[in-house]
């Protein structure tokens, strides 16, 4: 009994002698992976790609014209401005076809692009290869028609777009998309009151720096 006791007694003074002692927190710093993520995904980039156009056709009380599908190539220079938002300029050497006449111009934009891009925080994986996108641009149009004259050489413009980035490493993205763009009439003095629009669609790539 009394060996009983004194174990108890020797268990029991370390205890009470612990109680009084103050708690000491230490803060462990984690890993920071946003920071990781953001060296990755470089903020400047520069790219180019292929558009295929499909032309809307249009018509007045007098006339008829059928839009045809054409090729163009654009380039493009943007920056991230943070991980699922990017700014480009867009510059189009636009080529538009219609039975009738053909239209050529130099298109510039300003594009404003949303990248579905989980943030690093709450990735799955730490790297995601594929990134769909969606956005709006504007921008203004110099025309110059075959064919037919036209009233406002320069035409405002603005588009839609959507489609997925393949990246492949930090430096280099392919870029597959659809755009619909939007030209108010240029005043064609062929046909009255027609707005060209097009479906282009594009294959490109980005290199980032």
């Amino acid at each position: 009994m009394k060996v009983r006791y004194l174990f108890a007694l020797f268990m029991f003074v370390p205890m009470v002698a612990n109680a009084d002692m103050p708690y000491r927190v230490e803060q462990i710093e984690m890993p920071d992976m946003v920071a990781d993520s953001d060296g990755d995904l470089h903020r400047f980039y520069v790219g180019g790609a292929y558009n295929f156009s499909m032309w809307s056709s249009g018509a007045d009380d007098t006339v008829h014209v059928d839009g045809e599908n054409t090729s163009s190539f654009d380039v493009v220079a943007g920056v991230r401005a943070t991980d699922i938002f990017r700014i480009e300029a867009n510059y189009i050497r636009t080529s538009a076809k219609w039975d009738a006449f053909d239209l050529t111009g130099d298109t510039a934009m300003l594009n404003f692009i949303l990248d579905a891009r989980i943030d690093a925080m709450y990735r799955l994986f730490y790297n995601q290869h594929l990134v769909p996108y969606v956005g709006v641009g504007g921008g203004v149009s110099w025309n110059s028609v075959d064919g037919t004259g036209i009233n406002h050489d320069v035409s405002p413009v603005v588009a839609a777009m959507a489609g997925f980035g393949v990246e492949l490493g930090e430096w280099f993205t392919l870029d597959f998309g659809y755009k619909y763009m939007y030209m108010f009439s240029p005043q064609f003095e062929y046909i009255a009151d027609f707005a060209p629009t097009a479906h282009q669609f594009r294959v490109g790539a980005r290199v980032h720096f």
